[in-house]
């Protein structure tokens, strides 16, 4: 009798879990500057969430990006071209489990104040204004749509973002049998420039990790060469 009740007692049960990734808040985080940035990022989640509890079961991820535009990017058309063969290389590598949720970036002029102490509101330049839009909004609601329609037991939340604040303090108010899990995006390291984690967020979690270990990233790699039903997928050469 206690067999039976060790091996289908909830707590050796696997958790139903789905993942939502904030792909700009991860870039700049953890990934800008770094040689991971081929990441495998299926494999990195899963990692850290069975660290936490080893029954966590990953049936999705929702990957929250935009597309590059080469007008701006360091590297221009090859820019776009590397996040094509990313997200490409995701898709191939992982159909049934990964989500690709695309948003878009705006780039304006604007006028801003110039920068003096004390300002001086009327003394203004021209300068280029950058905005990605809708992904904030699009991750808000598939947390709380998948929350409603009760397609998990966890929901994990992979982004530093102040703005997904009010998105857990309404899923743990509606949804208060759900456990929520956060992973900041950033690499663990001694800089104290570096951006700290985001205190509200963690207050709404049932758990968190901090950080993210160089070494995490450097194992959890896609393949140089990814096959396709067409043409195979290759690691950019300056990634």
């Amino acid at each position: 009798m206690k067999r039976f009740f060790r091996l289908y007692s909830p707590l050796f049960l696997p958790m139903k879990t789905l993942a939502y990734i904030d792909g700009f808040n991860l870039y700049y985080g953890a990934l800008k500057g770094t040689a991971y940035k081929w990441l495998d990022i299926i494999q990195l989640i899963q990692r850290i969430a069975y660290i936490q509890n080893p029954n966590i079961h990953l049936t999705g991820v929702r990957y929250f990006t935009s597309p590059v535009k080469a007008k701006i990017a360091s590297h221009g058309e090859l820019a776009v071209q590397a996040q094509n063969a990313y997200l490409k290389a995701l898709k191939s590598t992982y159909p049934d489990t990964i989500q690709i949720i695309e948003g878009f970036f705006s780039l304006s002029e604007a006028g801003m104040p110039r920068y003096q102490n004390p300002l001086i509101k009327s003394d203004r330049i021209s300068v280029w204004r950058l905005e990605e839009k809708k992904t904030d909004v699009q991750l808000a609601l598939a947390m709380y749509r998948d929350a409603y329609l009760s397609n998990a037991e966890q929901l994990l939340l992979v982004s530093n973002d102040t703005d997904q604040v009010p998105t857990l303090e309404a899923i743990k108010a509606d949804f208060p049998h759900l456990r929520i899990g956060l992973i900041i995006p950033r690499l663990k390291t001694n800089d104290a420039k570096q951006r700290p984690s985001n205190a509200e967020l963690e207050t709404l979690a049932d758990w968190t990790r901090q950080y993210i270990h160089e070494n995490e990233l450097a194992e959890c790699q896609l393949p140089t060469l990814i096959k396709t039903k067409k043409k195979p997928v290759f690691k950019p050469n300056y990634w």
